[in-house]
């Protein structure tokens, strides 16, 4: 599995960004998949997560009602809306696999990341 994320940049504070995770190697739509952050100088903190069929979707409660998840088996693309950012969002993003269809698993292949810089 090969995941690549793309989308990343400067936002100022209370603005919007759109990540996009590119999937290959592996069939998209059979897993659920996960986007999780590392701040500078911080551990890795997991932001949202979604099941293969799109029902179920999961939110840090540090991001619930600003960012959004979602995907495109269609085109093996993961998302993440992300809507009134502000400096603590500010982190490396990484898109993530799970181990199975279920948000419950865990998640064996990680992207390289891209970077949200929110600063004014």
């Amino acid at each position: 599995a090969q995941l690549v994320e793309s989308g990343g940049g400067l936002a100022q504070p209370g603005g919007s960004l759109r990540l996009s995770c590119a999937a290959t190697g592996f069939t998209f739509g059979v897993y659920a998949m996960s986007w999780a952050r590392q701040a500078p100088g911080k551990g890795l903190e997991w932001v949202s997560a979604i099941s293969s069929d799109d029902r179920n979707t999961v939110y840090a409660d540090t991001v619930k009602g600003r960012f959004t998840i979602s995907k495109d088996n269609a085109k093996n693309t993961l998302y993440l809306q992300m809507n009134s950012l502000n400096s603590e969002d500010t982190a490396l993003y990484y898109c993530a696999k799970h181990l199975t269809n279920s948000i419950a698993s865990g998640m064996d292949s990680w992207g390289k990341g891209t970077l949200v810089t929110v600063s004014s």
